[in-house]
Formats: C-alpha cells, sequence, structure tokens
C-alpha cells in the first residue's frame, strides 16, 4: 500500500496564502461599494447623531451635578442641625 507522499510545509503554507488571495480577490469582486456622495451623507448622519448624543449626556450631566449637589447639601444640613 503505496502512500502519497506528504507534501512540504513551505509548499502547504504557500498554496494556503494564494488560495486565501484567490478567494478575496472573489469576494471583492462581490462587494457593493457605496458612491462618494452616499459616503458623505452617511458621514453627515453620523456627525449629527453623535452632537445630539453628546448634548443629551451633557445636559443629564448638568442635571445630575445640581440634583446630586443638592442631596449632598441637604444631608450635610440634617447632618449638621442635630
Amino acid at each position: 500500500m503505496a502512500e502519497g507522499k506528504k507534501q512540504n510545509w513551505f509548499v502547504r503554507a504557500w498554496g494556503a496564502i494564494c488560495r486565501y488571495f484567490r478567494e478575496l480577490r472573489s469576494e471583492l469582486k462581490k462587494v457593493v461599494w457605496s458612491t462618494p456622495k452616499q459616503v458623505l451623507k452617511n458621514t453627515l448622519i453620523v456627525i449629527v447623531c453623535v452632537l445630539v448624543v453628546g448634548v443629551f449626556i451633557w445636559v443629564f450631566d448638568f442635571v445630575a451635578r445640581f440634583g446630586i449637589d443638592a442631596l449632598i447639601q441637604a444631608v450635610h444640613n440634617v447632618l449638621h442641625d442635630h
């Protein structure tokens, strides 16, 4: 029973690398690339969303800071009145 000669490690590795790039090229042909106009529109949407969320976080932080300061002041007053 004759077994086939096992390929050299370098030959197998080179074959795997070549196969990877061949499959990569095949997959890249399937990609639908965005137009520059779509990219600009999506970029502007992301920037606006980031700004809106940032403003909401800033407002919440501003209100929460005053709420926490008022709570601390109330506890401080209660503790020092006795």
